[in-house]
């Protein structure tokens, strides 16, 4: 997926009310949206490099959004804007990229499921039971190539492991599917120091029948794609 429009490189100064990151660009000082409201544990450190994409649509309050961070650590660009991962996905299903669900015809987003909930994914074909599918944005590393979630405790994401446990317990197919925001991570784990609540429904959920996919990302200033499946540590 290309950016719709050339990235502007500047430095970031900081991040406030969860939404707004102040960024020092050539020609002064902007306040861009920042579409992540996680703790972005380890991407917020002042001076870093960022990128922010820029629109002129007039309704919007703000011009820029903040889309990408360079790791200070391994140098390597992350991306931040948590409504990608499930944009990524679905091009990649449309486009029959991603071999694990190549036996899907149909492909519905945001279908009620569960306890008052909406799954990402449900692909159904004639051949095989439906799919329930949802995706996971991951952006933690703490280095050595090992990407993270939770970077933060997430009673939500807690609620979802449950809920695709009771659909594997229900006889259909149930995938969790962490997309890495970034490229310099070639395994994955549970963050258990973070949130061992988390941990341990993603053991329970791996008992029950859930699956478990993890893809990393390629990504440059001017596109970013699904990227290679990496290896699950437990």
């Amino acid at each position: 997926m290309n950016f719709k429009s050339k990235l502007l490189k500047g430095l970031f100064i900081r991040r406030y009310k969860r939404f707004f990151a102040d960024v020092q660009l050539e020609n002064g000082i902007v306040t861009a949206h920042c579409p992540n409201t996680g703790s972005m544990k380890g991407l917020l450190n002042e001076n870093d490099t960022v990128w922010l994409s820029e629109t002129n649509n007039p309704d919007r309050k703000l011009k820029y959004t903040w889309e990408l961070v360079k790791d200070k650590k391994t140098k390597s660009l992350v991306g931040i804007n948590t409504q990608l991962p499930n944009k990524l996905v679905y091009d990649s299903l449309l486009n029959n990229k991603i071999e694990e669900f190549s036996i899907y015809e149909s492909i519905r987003k945001e279908v009620r499921y569960g306890n008052k909930s909406r799954i990402d994914f449900l692909l159904e074909s004639k051949k095989v039971n439906p799919c329930y599918l949802e995706v996971k944005n991951v952006h933690y590393s703490d280095g050595d190539g090992l990407a993270k979630f939770p970077d933060a405790i997430t009673s939500r994401g807690l609620k979802h492991l449950h809920e695709l446990m009771e659909v594997a317990n229900s006889g259909y197919r149930a995938v969790m599917l962490y997309v890495v925001q970034r490229s310099d991570c070639n395994k994955f784990a549970i963050a258990d120091d973070i949130d061992p609540e988390y941990y341990k429904g993603f053991n329970e959920a791996l008992k029950n029948g859930v699956e478990v996919l993890c893809f990393s990302c390629k990504i440059s200033t001017t596109s970013i794609l699904i990227g290679d499946r990496i290896e699950i540590q437990n």
